[in-house]
């Protein structure tokens, strides 16, 4: 998920969940895949600890979002100050449980937005 618009619109109309070491946001769209983005701000630290916290939010994605998202799906991973710190299988846990609560307030449908 590469474009900016594409970040802001899951930051506005989409859904939010909040787990250890994770902001976790998703929306729906109109396409049959879903798609993933990773945000690491400048509050999480210089460039080696931002950098620490996508590669660990990137694996996370791979291996225990991939088998949970569903089509038409566009999730953001915002890491928190302590992503990198964290223990793994609490990062996993969260994940699991905020994914599971997202798709449950998701709209069952996409929503058509006008431009």
């Amino acid at each position: 998920m590469p474009a900016r618009r594409d970040f802001l619109q899951a930051r506005h109309q989409g859904e939010k969940a909040l787990s250890r070491g994770l902001v976790i946001q998703a929306t729906r769209r109109n396409r049959d895949d879903w798609r993933v983005g990773l945000t690491a701000s400048k509050k999480i630290g210089n460039a080696v600890c931002r950098n620490r916290a996508r590669r660990r939010m990137r694996a996370l994605a791979r291996l225990h979002l991939a088998p949970l998202a569903r089509p038409g799906v566009d999730y953001v991973l915002i890491a928190r100050h302590d992503t990198r710190s964290c223990d793994w299988q609490d990062l996993v846990t969260g994940l699991q449980k905020a994914i599971g609560y997202l798709h449950h307030k998701l709209p069952a449908s996409p929503t058509v937005t006008s431009r």
